[in-house]
């Protein structure tokens, strides 16, 4: 029993240091992964492609160990990652598998993210579809008060109004986001709201608000290594110089944000700078070469118009599979689930009937050990009953013999009595009657003492006997 006990312990002493091990394990891969998610989330606005490896590494560690929230958060980070590369369906696809991972774990805020993201992926396709995922992820953010969540959902929803030129209403938008950037020092957001508030006075004609804001973004981009703000400001910039006539500082612009637009791999907006420059060559009256890059966006708008065709469809087709991948994912877990309630059930029943057996058997085991002790015990009562047989018929003889001794001596007692009485109470009557005499003056003093003396003598001889007789009992009294 002593060495069952001591493997028991020993077993529960490696389980809880192996249990310990593996949960250190477990938070340092968790915290690898938190670690991975945030740096290819600050690398966007820089090195979309750092984006899209650094979330990939994450996701790889995220699944080995299972950490659901982690795997969500990398599937997002790499959408973001892949939108920014202008990788629509790629981003599409890893926005729905993140989708998925947050339905399942129930992580509202986190689907509130991917929502928002979504409705910015659909800006250049579907106007409807963007302001349904930006309004949904507004209401959630709203519901959570998740403030910067807020935020980013207003100066999306404005992006959407801007394209569809209602300027007046987009600004109203970024003005409430750019508030709340500000209320929290959000400086990354701040940036993106003077940049879209400076397009928005551009487009409204204010070119010295419009020239303020968006040359306060560009700085504040540039300290903090954002090249795509710094790319995109550029070329609003560049615009606005070329509407004022100020062609140089155009044409400066201009060669700085080609410079930052293919550091981050932006076709989309080396084709937006190729129409600016088409603009500051027609400005100037430099037909040729205006001609030359006109030729060139139209190539690139073809070819970018099909690429958004395709990629709106592509979008749409990964949607239904994703769907149908997650209908299939859903039936897959509830299966498991009841798999695993019928494993647990039927283990909880054999587990319940080895206790019963080993209940059972124990008490076998406990009932015969109980009736060897009571067959012991029996036996030892029944030599105990033997013995107070033996020692009560013993007893009785004893009770006999001394009935007999008492019979005995009471006879001799009752004999002692009557010879009293009738032996010595005749020389006491005897000194009796001589003491009167003597009181009366009749008899002789001496006479009297000597018949005193010899009745005395007579008690005492008469006493000897009667003791000779009550020690002796083969003599009688009389």
């Amino acid at each position: 029993m002593n060495k069952i006990f001591t493997l028991l312990v020993f077993f529960f002493v490696c389980s809880t240091v192996y249990a310990k091990g593996n949960i250190d394990i477990a938070a340092q891969d968790t915290n690898e992964v938190i670690k991975l998610n945030k740096q290819a989330l600050d690398s966007r606005f820089t090195s979309p492609d750092q984006t899209v490896s650094l979330a990939a590494k994450a996701l790889a560690i995220a699944e080995k160990i299972g950490y659901d929230k982690g795997i969500g958060e990398a599937y997002r980070v790499k959408g973001i990652g892949n939108y920014y590369l202008n990788q629509a369906s790629a981003a599409i696809h890893d926005y729905l598998q993140a989708l998925a991972v947050f339905s399942k774990i129930k992580d509202l805020r986190s689907e509130a993210s991917v929502y928002n993201n979504i409705g910015n992926l659909y800006l250049d396709n579907n106007y409807a579809s963007s302001l349904e995922y930006l309004n949904k992820s507004l209401d959630i953010a709203q519901k959570l008060n998740d403030t910067q969540l807020i935020g980013k959902s207003y100066l999306n929803i404005g992006n959407v109004y801007y394209r569809k030129k209602s300027f007046n209403q987009a600004l109203s938008y970024y003005d409430k986001g750019n508030k709340i950037f500000q209320s929290i020092k959000d400086t990354v957001n701040i940036i993106q709201a003077l940049q879209n508030r400076g397009v928005i006075y551009f487009n409204l004609n204010d070119y010295a608000k419009a020239e303020q804001l968006l040359l306060a973004a560009n700085k504040a981009a540039k300290e903090k290594d954002l090249n795509k703000p710094v790319a995109s400001t550029n070329l609003t910039l560049a615009s606005l110089y070329i509407a004022q006539g100020r062609f140089e500082d155009a044409d400066k612009f201009v060669q700085e944000g080609l410079v930052y637009s293919k550091a981050v791999k932006d076709e989309k907006l080396e084709s937006d700078y190729n129409y600016t420059i088409y603009q500051l060559e027609a400005k100037q009256k430099h037909y040729e070469k205006a001609l030359s890059y006109l030729q060139t966006i139209f190539r690139q708008d073809s070819t970018i118009y099909a690429s958004n065709e395709s990629t709106q469809i592509n979008m749409l087709q990964e949607q239904f599979k994703q769907q149908a991948k997650q209908r299939e994912n859903e039936l897959t877990i509830q299966r498991q689930q009841n798999d695993r309630i019928k494993f647990w059930a039927v283990t909880v029943v054999a587990g319940l009937l080895l206790v019963v057996i080993a209940l059972l058997i124990s008490n076998v085991k406990r009932k015969t050990v109980t009736n060897l002790k009571l067959t012991d015990l029996n036996e030892e009562v029944s030599r105990q009953k033997d013995n107070l047989d033996r020692v009560n018929h013993h007893l009785e003889e004893i009770i006999d013999e001394r009935t007999k001794d008492l019979q005995i001596k009471n006879k001799k007692l009752s004999e002692y009595s009557s010879y009293l009485s009738h032996q010595i109470r005749g020389p006491i009557a005897t000194l009796r009657g001589l003491m009167n005499l003597e009181k009366e003056g009749l008899v002789d003093e001496k006479e009297c003492i000597n018949m005193m003396d010899k009745c005395v003598s007579d008690i005492d001889q008469k006493i000897i006997e009667m003791s000779e007789m009550l020690n002796d009992t083969s003599k009688n009294v009389f």
